[in-house]
């Protein structure tokens, strides 16, 4: 019995919950300390507590501009949340395994293995090696590129800002130091006509949000072997959305004087896809989000909501689930009795795990979108539903509402931001528990009229 209690308290789920939660505690009390903001005064609570959790979950939704009301020592800390809810599990993982070993290493590689969806058991330690290097080299390159712009710019100050965008874009947060008192929240509004910053933050997206197991295919890819499944679906599919969502921007925004139709031809091509980009989670914004046509929006809450690769610094549903649901309705449709993607069959509870965190997600969005619009009446029904998507999605983008809402609607944007984050993933986790513990139980058929 007392076996069990330990197991049950041990569970990768609970494991996962609790320390995002204690992260966003801590994170909470220091953003409140008097010397984390410029003015000597500190967060209040509730400024405190949505800040600290859109940073642990890699947000970047936010009541305040870092850049003009954090103190460096605020800031610091902010991109240490962001670091740590970005690659904290793969963290974590790693300091149990080092730090328990024999035993207790086991479960630890248990936790690892289902956060970073890896189906063979002895692939977690090499690819925990391979996710910490990775996350390091991508973020110092990229810092480094982004200095050859920003040192000239902002002084000794742009190696700071290097940095802090590096890691911001890497994991997928949408947290900046570019605001000026003329300009608060300007994002990368002043960089849509320069290539080397708006290319080298799609990059950092990208590569942030493709899931630490694609760089381990890729990386550990032999002359003449093959691609797994999982990273050719991660791959084609996020090509072909950002593809699909830099159209559907550039054609509903080209005309629009307040967004894309300031730009010049070039800049706005490379806006549409930096859109594109950063709605797949990261946060960023190259145009006044609040000015897009409600059909821009709709398509942007489509991208968001879907999301980034499995086990990667993004949010979302995730890319592997929708395209398991795409063609399950594609295999449906072609009367097959079994879900086919690249000539490979989807054993059937994938199959039910991405239909349940899909219905999953959506109802959080409902819910977050009503309180929302109930808080406050005067809020556009698509503005309020975009919100609630970018909360849920960890996605960070604005159209304005975040700022006008009233405290129940920050705590709802908050409690949609960490389940947003940790509940797909121990919703996963306790669904793969629920098929250890119930396998070979035999039930009987019922027949049910669907359509």
């Amino acid at each position: 019995m007392e076996e069990k209690r330990r197991k049950k308290m041990m569970h990768p789920a609970s494991v996962i919950a609790a320390s995002f939660l204690l992260m966003i505690a801590a994170g909470t009390a220091l953003l409140m300390l008097p010397f984390m903001t410029r003015d000597g005064r500190g967060l209040s609570f509730v400024q405190a507590l949505f800040t600290a959790t859109s940073g642990v979950c890699v947000t970047g939704l936010t009541l305040i501009d870092p850049m003009l009301t954090l103190s460096r020592y605020g800031q610091v800390l902010l991109l240490m949340l962001i670091e740590a809810g970005g690659i904290s599990m793969v963290t974590f993982a790693t300091f149990f395994i080092f730090a328990f070993k024999k035993r207790s290493a086991l479960r630890s590689l248990r936790l690892a293995q289902e956060y970073t969806n890896v189906d063979v058991f002895s692939q977690v330690k090499p690819l925990v090696r391979t996710i910490i290097a990775t996350a390091v080299l991508i973020q110092l390159l990229g810092a480094a590129v982004l200095c050859i712009r920003f040192v000239p710019r902002f002084g000794a100050k742009g190696v700071w800002t290097a940095v802090f965008t590096a890691v911001s874009s890497y994991c997928n947060a949408g947290f900046d130091l570019f605001g000026t008192p003329q300009q608060p929240y300007a994002s990368l509004s002043a960089f849509n006509g320069d290539p080397l910053v708006m290319v080298t933050v799609m990059l950092l997206i990208v590569t942030g949000g493709l899931g630490f197991f694609v760089f381990y295919d890729l990386l550990h890819l032999r002359r003449g072997g093959h691609l797994s499944l999982h990273t050719r679906v991660v791959l084609v599919f996020t090509a072909a959305l950002i593809a699909v969502g830099a159209v559907l921007v550039l054609t509903f925004e080209f005309g629009n004087r307040a967004t894309l139709g300031a730009l010049s031809g070039p800049e706005r091509v490379m806006a549409a896809f930096f859109q594109s980009v950063t709605t797949r989670t990261a946060g960023f914004a190259s145009v006044d989000i609040a000015a897009l046509r409600d059909v821009t929006k709709l398509c942007m809450i489509a991208l968001m909501f879907i999301g980034a690769g499995s086990g990667s610094t993004g949010g979302g549903i995730k890319i592997t689930t929708f395209a398991v649901l795409i063609m399950t309705v594609m295999s449906v449709l072609r009367g097959k009795s079994e879900t086919v993607i690249f000539g490979r069959r989807v054993d059937a509870r994938v199959v039910a795990k991405a239909l349940a965190v899909a219905m999953l997600g959506i109802l959080i969005v409902l819910a977050g979108t009503i309180i929302l619009v109930l808080e406050r009446p005067g809020f556009d029904g698509v503005d309020a539903l975009f919100e609630a998507v970018s909360a849920f999605a960890t996605t960070g983008l604005s159209s304005g509402v975040t700022a006008g809402t009233g405290v129940v609607g920050k705590i709802a944007l908050v409690c949609m931001m960490y389940i947003g984050r940790v509940g797909p993933v121990c919703f996963i986790i306790a669904l793969n528990r629920g098929d250890d513990e119930k396998r070979g139980e035999v039930l009987p058929e019922g027949r049910i009229m669907v359509g």
